[in-house]
């Protein structure tokens, strides 16, 4: 049994309360939660994995590819750079945090 402390504001707890109230179960509570964040990490890293494909196809080169040559300065500072930079270390932090929440 997992006992959760939150601090929250005063509104945020009651609203919770009513929320938990009318769940079913603490189980089945906590089990949607966690379907709903897993199910925002899944939109997410579809999203952004439909973004990296653009410019992929316009650099003609990987992701992976990419953001080893730009770590390692071998790539200028152009604005699409830092932007497929910022957008390859949110999918694999999103992907890292999906790892997590699966099992």
């Amino acid at each position: 049994m997992l006992n959760l402390n939150l601090n929250l504001r005063s509104k945020t707890a009651k609203r919770l309360k009513r929320v938990l109230e009318n769940s079913r179960d603490e189980e089945t509570f906590a089990q949607n939660v966690i379907a709903f964040q897993v199910a925002q990490l899944k939109r997410g890293i579809l999203n952004l994995k439909l973004d990296l494909k653009e410019l992929e196809q316009k650099y003609s080169m990987s992701s992976e590819s990419f953001y080893k040559r730009f770590s390692q300065g071998k790539l200028d500072d152009r604005q699409d750079y830092i932007q497929w930079a910022g957008l390859y270390e949110m999918l694999t932090e999103n992907e890292k945090q999906l790892q997590g929440l699966d099992g």
